[in-house]
């Protein structure tokens, strides 16, 4: 086939396989940081559960993150399998799983969205959605598939689809004589060997059975009576025919529908606490005296976090309570969230699947031998039930591991600490406070009606209080194996004479994690290996509430500060107080200090106290709330700020006050972060700004203003370079250090509470209000230029953040490779060329390494790459290439012609040849002449290694020419301009080697390579006075005795 001609130039072919990318429009987005994942979400809204058996070996379970699905598997220990992408547009209502898929419909009219869906996803991936009717403007609640039909429960109608063809068949109406009555809420079910018929539970207590396939209206069950108020649940029973249906007014009947009768009626719930989850247990076990009867039914309630077990033989009577299976609501019921949302017996086995609005997932299993009525549990996943308040990744330890990029502690409103992994999920844990629900059970709290009495204690109050702040080091931590055995649980009082065996926590570790609580005056200290609660609880000196805590580097000590001022140190190993700031007087100390207080008084005796020592011991107690306190990496120094605007330094042995810096009352400081590695703290004022102080001056180097209201959380990144901060305008911002620059701004939906940047550099983590997740975003710096220009905080945009499902995000791999387009247009302004600073300084070439290391060791090259012999014909052409005429071997042919061909081509090579030397012999002569060797450098630094030696070797001194003098004269005036160091000692050391011997005989030459020579020792005598003088006055500031 012709090819059609083309006018203008070849295009350079192109690879065909690549992926081309499509041409989208630029999408607002950090320059700094890349949206990753949120981590913490299981089970965080509403939506119950569903599960799918995966063949006869084990069950997948799925849940609800708000606009993703996470799926579960059962035999692997709830470890997580599949997650949903791409999300939905809007918050998922009601899933279901069948057949391997899950359907999950998303939109709610009702809060405003415009549009309403149902989609398919199979093995975390959409593979279709079914049409909705035009006139729905109701959310979907609950979704159920049985036979060819899949039905939809909506406020008022149900919908209906063919399995087969995903094409909508017909939509159900519900009528009602008053308004609302016709509401469904107890939703729709099936029941087996009804074929075609489904159930739906009204607001007015009726129970309608429909042919979804006629679309007519078969038979209505009326309430047992007019005051059991709305159908809150229904549960068709392994028994043919019965259906359990709850009522809100309390009552529970299981109804035959074959002849409309109750055969059982119990009162299961309570008009505030009524009935939404119901489960039959299909084993075939578990009721009777010893368990060995058919007949068990559980029930659960939103209201509480109980679930109750039922026998069903003679009448029904409750068999055990499973008392706090989830965390019950609080009271005002928004703060922390609790309660069964459902509840479900994995068929034909003793399992329970319990799902709350706490953000977990559990399964329970039912003991036979010995039987026991009530679960014990089995698997659980969960994360915080509140909000986040705080965060920190955990330090490196002294082996140097990792866990300073892996681990993640978070506090939360919920009364939790949480470790979060962010490589597998599985290993992510909350930390223990001991056994809750026995010291529930003994107080009786977990007691039936407890609540209804009004006691003085709730379950929540035994755990500790919310978590405000966070301080670990990994230095002391014992893993998991650090004190072993039964340890007391935060001792708020000890002994100082009761002896404490020091050897087995010296040997073993101890306590590596303490924090301070809200509206609390102890602080806890937690075991991190062992993922519990530690000894000791620590009380401020002043009995007041604690305000924020730290520990020393070394993992030993732990420094509180109080709303009231107080400053206290305490001793993790032995749990003992071991400094105040400041220091408390005895008697005779307190009285000197008033006697030089009184001396003071006179002018000239004030002038010399300032002089020699401006803080007496004791005195300089902050006057209001401490809010941050930071240790020096070399226990030396204790700083510490307060909302009275002062910055203290005192001194870690004696407590006594060094120095003072006073802000006040310009400002109040708020917080302070501290970075060990430059010995650098930011404080966060509550003006908006943030000044950074450097520890060795005591002097305030930077200020960093813009934030809007409050800073809720700063920190600094892991080489010190960024500091990051979080303000109450939903913007996080990001200042350079050198330069002082806004360089980054991150407007998202919600404002930001708590921030933390990993020990590593690679993630950062961001909590928002109101959110129960974890937000991760990865360090785009680690493998791509940041530009640090300035940037305007009136283009900032919104910004998406990381999701459940990691749909938008980056890892490591995707945003590196990411278009640099929009990267290189950022760097507007261009650095300068400037062939020299200053005169004063010596100045390297441009020229690349390789290029004067290989004309070094050009003869070695040349050598390694000698052939060891001459090319020769081959003795026997191979099979591929038969010679039939008997003709001599092409190769032969070129091997005997090469002399000829050379020959030729000589009269070319010596032109060629002939002109580089007259380039350089000309300009080399040309620079003798005027003095000026610039071009001949810059003629020489552009010659390949070969033509370099071959250009040094070709000079010469005979026929009246110097050219050997006019070189070392080159070097020389380069040497004096201090320029093109590397290279003038590379040419220098080749051309010696060269013609050494030429010039030792040659007065005047020697006499030019003296003169060199002088040049380079005074040149490398300044250089080394000038690298010692550096390194002296750097190894003197970041000495720690300066």
């Amino acid at each position: 086939m012709p090819h059609s001609e083309q006018d203008g130039p070849l295009v350079k072919r192109q690879k065909l396989g690549a992926v081309v990318k499509s041409k989208t429009p630029a999408v607002q987005r950090s320059r700094i940081f890349a949206p990753y994942r949120t981590v913490g979400l299981v089970s965080p809204t509403e939506v119950p559960f569903t599960s799918v058996p995966l063949g006869k070996t084990t069950f997948q379970l799925t849940t609800s993150t708000g606009r993703s699905l996470q799926t579960y598997d059962l035999r692997r220990g709830l470890n997580l399998v599949f997650m949903t992408r791409p999300q939905t547009p809007f918050t998922i209502t009601a899933t279901c799983a069948s057949r391997g898929r899950v359907f999950a419909a998303w939109g709610d009219s009702s809060n405003g969205t415009s549009q309403q869906g149902l989609w398919i996803f199979q093995r975390g991936k959409k593979v279709g959605h079914l049409e909705l009717p035009s006139d729905l403007k109701q959310p979907i609640k609950q979704i159920v598939v049985f036979g060819s039909w899949i039905v939809a429960c909506a406020v008022t109608r149900i919908e209906v689809w063919k399995t087969a063809t995903l094409e909508h068949y017909t939509t159900l109406f519900t009528m009602a004589s008053r308004k609302g009555d016709n509401e469904l809420t107890g939703g729709i079910c099936t029941m087996p060997t009804y074929l075609n018929k489904i159930f739906a539970g009204r607001r007015d207590g009726w129970v309608e059975i429909w042919n979804v396939s006629t679309g007519k209206l078969i038979y209505t069950l009326l309430p047992p009576s007019p005051n059991c108020g709305a159908v809150t649940c229904m549960e068709p029973s392994p028994a043919l025919s019965l259906m359990a249906i709850s009522y809100s007014g309390g009552p529970l009947i299981i109804r035959n529908i074959l002849t409309d009768k109750t055969l059982i009626q119990v009162n299961a719930g309570a008009e505030d606490a009524p009935v939404t989850s119901i489960a039959f247990r299909t084993d075939g076990m578990g009721a009777g005296q010893d368990g060995r009867k058919d007949g068990v039914m559980a029930t659960a309630t939103t209201s509480s976090g109980d679930i109750t077990f039922w026998d069903l033989n003679e009448g029904g009577r409750v068999m055990g309570v499973l008392r706090s299976a989830h965390n019950p609501p609080t009271g005002d019921g928004t703060t922390v969230r609790g309660g069964v949302s459902k509840i479900e017996f994995l068929a034909g086995q003793p399992v329970i699947v319990t799902s709350g609005r706490d953000n977990s997932l559990k399964t329970w299993i039912f003991d036979e031998t010995p039987f026991s009525p009530i679960p014990r549990i089995l698997h659980t996943r969960s994360g915080h039930a509140a909000p986040v308040t705080s965060l920190r990744f955990l330090p490196s330890d002294f082996d140097g591991a990792e866990a300073g990029n892996k681990w993640l502690l978070s506090g939360g409103k919920d009364r939790s600490l949480w470790g979060w992994s962010l490589r597998r999920d599985g290993q992510s844990s909350e930390l223990s406070q001991g056994n809750i629900r026995k010291k529930a059970k003994k107080y009786g709290i977990l007691a039936t009606g407890a609540l209804g009495h009004g006691p003085t204690t709730t379950l929540e109050d035994l755990k500790a209080p919310e978590i405000t702040c966070i301080a670990c080091s990994l230095n002391r931590d014992g893993g998991i194996g650090a004190l072993p055995g039964k340890q007391p649980v935060w001792q708020k009082t000890r002994d100082p004479k009761q002896a404490l065996d020091a050897g087995i926590s010296g040997m073993t570790g101890w306590e590596s994690v303490v924090t301070a609580h809200k509206d609390d005056p102890f602080v806890r200290t937690w075991f991190w290996g062992r993922k519990r609660a530690g000894r000791w609880a620590f009380q401020t000196g002043d009995g007041a509430n604690v305000s924020t805590v730290t520990m020393s580097s070394c993992g030993t000590f732990a420094v509180v500060g109080s709303v009231g001022g107080s400053i206290d140190m305490f001793n993790l190993q032995s749990g003992l107080h071991r400094q105040r700031f400041p220091s408390k007087l005895t008697p005779a100390q307190a009285r000197q200090v008033k006697m030089q207080q009184a001396r003071q008084a006179d002018t000239v005796t004030q002038l010399q106290a300032r002089a020699s020592s401006r803080f007496l011991p004791g005195t300089g107690k902050h006057t209001k709330a401490v809010t941050g306190i930071i240790v020096d990496s070399m226990n030396h120094t204790v700083i510490s700020c307060s909302l009275d605007g002062r910055v203290k330094f005192w001194e870690f042995l004696s407590g006594n006050l060094l120095h003072e810096l006073n802000w006040a009352p310009m400002t109040a400081i708020t917080g302070c972060r501290y970075h060990s590695a430059s010995d650098l703290i930011a404080f966060s004022c509550d003006d908006g700004s943030i000044r950074v102080v450097d520890i060795e001056t005591r002097q305030t180097i930077r200020e960093f203003w813009g934030c809007q209201g409050n800073i809720n959380d700063f920190t600094f990144s892991n080489d010190g370079r960024w500091i990051v901060a979080a303000s109450q305008d939903c913007v996080i911002r990001v200042w350079d250090l050198p330069t002082s620059h806004l360089i980054d701004a991150i407007r998202l939906e919600k404002p930001c509470t708590a921030l933390a940047f990993s020990a590593t550099g690679e993630y950062l983590a961001a909590a928002s209000e109101g959110e129960l997740g974890v937000n991760i975003w990865n360090n785009k710096s680690l493998f791509t230029h940041v530009p640090t220009r300035q940037i305007s905080e009136s283009v900032t945009e919104q910004v998406s953040g990381p999701t459940a499902s990691g749909e938008g995000g980056e890892g490591l791999l995707e945003a590196a490779f990411e278009d640099e387009d929009a990267v290189e247009n950022e760097d507007e302004v261009t650095a300068p060329s400037l062939d020299q600073l200053s005169a004063d300084m010596m100045t390297l070439s441009l020229v690349p390494r390789s290029r004067w290391q290989t004309l070094l060791h050009l003869d070695l090259i040349k050598k390694r790459n000698k052939p060891k012999e001459a090319p020769k014909a081959p003795e026997k052409a191979p099979f591929f290439l038969p010679s039939t005429t008997g003709a001599p071997s092409s190769n032969q042919n070129a091997l005997e012609t090469k002399p000829d061909d050379s020959q030729n081509q000589s009269r070319i090579t010596k032109f060629d040849q002939n002109r580089m030397e007259q380039a350089f012999t000309s300009s080399l002569k040309a620079g003798a002449a005027s003095g000026n060797y610039d071009d001949f450098i810059e003629h020489l630094k552009a010659l390949p290694p070969a033509t370099a030696d071959l250009e040094l070797r070709s000079l010469s001194s005979s026929d009246g020419s110097d050219e050997l003098l006019y070189f070392i004269q080159a070097l020389t005036s380069r040497l004096v301009a201090r320029r093109d160091y590397e290279l003038t000692q590379a040419w220098m050391t080749v051309f010696l080697r060269l013609h050494f011997d030429v010039i030792i005989e040659s007065d005047t030459l020697m006499s030019a390579l003296g003169e060199w020579k002088q040049r380079q020792a005074e040149e490398c005598d300044r250089l080394d006075n000038l690298v010692g003088y550096c390194g002296g006055v750097v190894s003197f500031l970041r000495s720690p005795r300066t």
